[in-house]
């Protein structure tokens, strides 16, 4: 009998799991690709329960990443209707594939609320996340948002 390590799971940010995300950290060359956990939640508090969707990245009891979807079909900026808005995965816990979960996570909750495009925004630049994106089947729009290249991929 082999005893297989449990999958990673999401889990809704709670008062007993905010300061384990707080205290998510990238590597330190990857804090200028991304915001930290606290900003993001801060973003989800002030966009609303039914448009942010914050998640922990679990691993059995332990916090990992941080993944926070955008739902707001009626959002005025197209790549803001259906996107992933923050991806966090703590330096530690890197290249395991909690990224790609959390990633297609989002992606079936997309599904589930009828959508069938998904956008991302990264900055570009070594050691950003573009090769990451591009890899699951993002692809740039062309478009830029600021200093931020606009990826799309579509739900099947």
């Amino acid at each position: 009998m082999t005893n297989t390590p449990p999958a990673p799971r999401l889990a809704q940010i709670t008062p007993d799991n905010v300061h384990a995300a707080c205290e998510l950290r990238v590597r330190p060359n990857q804090e200028r690709f991304v915001a930290p956990v606290e900003r993001s939640l801060a973003e989800a508090y002030a966009a609303g329960p039914d448009i942010a969707w914050p998640r922990l990245v679990m691993d059995g009891d332990e916090a990992v990443g941080f993944v926070m979807g955008g739902f707001d079909p009626d959002a005025g900026i197209d790549a803001f209707r259906c996107g992933i808005w923050r991806l966090n995965v703590s330096a530690g816990h890197q290249g395991r594939g909690y990224g790609r979960f959390a990633v297609r996570a989002v992606a079936e909750e997309a599904r589930r609320r009828g959508q069938n495009r998904l956008t991302v925004m990264w900055l570009p630049g070594e050691g950003g996340p573009e090769g990451f994106y591009t890899g699951l089947g993002f692809r740039p729009t062309g478009e830029l948002m600021g200093d931020q290249v606009i990826g799309e991929m579509f739900l099947g």
